[in-house]
């Protein structure tokens, strides 16, 4: 039985493991590759028939148990999505560049309905984790990383400022910006992610939706660098 099991999975094309892989979000084509000749390599390392079906039986049932698990994931996900479409303060966090189904309801959880909670954007990039620590001793100054903060709220910023580089001008423009100032790849996101708070702060306590062309009109009469498009010409 594993003979046959290993013998048809390694007649299965290339392109099909191809897509399988990335329709189970394995995208890094390295990876991916790497997998596959794994796959046109393998040999059978264990021929003990009692071992071989203990082990497959255990196999089934843990895959048994992801089935059911991936079926209950998305059962919550749409009562997440449900939810957060109903709130009233939805619309703000569905108009941020590339927010999108995912993120824009944790933004929304991050935020939360009761306004008087945050009196500052300040507030909000401290106690999510993304404003710096500061510490000072006589004429000695540094920053770190912070540490106590909801891991969560931390990680949502974070990942929405990435997933917005490929959707705002201007969140493009300052990445690359960052980027050339020799920051590190998350670095640079997180510095992206503490000036967007400031922004969704404004729009929230406004009740207003996020406006790209306006926002890029303010910077424009600032003569801001971050209207620069990528390739060095302005707006």
């Amino acid at each position: 039985m594993p003979d046959r099991l290993l013998e048809q999975l390694q007649k299965v094309p290339p392109t099909q493991l191809r897509t399988f892989f990335r329709k189970h979000h394995c995208r890094d084509q390295e990876v991916i590759e790497r997998r596959i000749l794994a796959i046109r390599q393998a040999t059978l390392a264990v021929r003990d028939r009692a071992v071989i079906e203990a082990k497959s039986t255990v196999v089934k049932v843990i895959v048994r148990v992801i089935g059911s698990l991936l079926e209950g994931i998305a059962d919550l996900d749409e009562k997440i999505e449900e939810a957060a479409a109903a709130h009233p303060d939805f619309f703000i966090f569905e108009s941020l560049p590339g927010a999108g189904a995912v993120l824009a309801p944790r933004l929304l959880a991050a935020f939360g309905s009761q306004r008087e909670r945050y009196a500052s954007a300040e507030e909000v990039q401290t106690y999510s984790g993304i404003a710096p620590v500061m510490k000072r001793s006589g004429k000695k100054k540094w920053v770190h990383f912070r540490w106590a903060c909801p891991k969560f709220v931390r990680q949502s910023f974070h990942e929405w400022a990435g997933h917005s580089i490929a959707h705002s001008q201007w969140a493009r423009s300052y990445y690359q910006q960052q980027r050339e100032r020799g920051k590190g790849h998350h670095a640079a996101v997180r510095g992206l992610a503490f000036k967007w708070i400031r922004i969704v702060f404004r729009c929230w306590k406004d009740r207003a939706a996020y406006d790209e062309s306006r926002y890029l009109m303010t910077l424009a009469k600032r003569n801001s660098p971050l209207t620069a498009v990528p390739g060095g010409t302005m707006l």
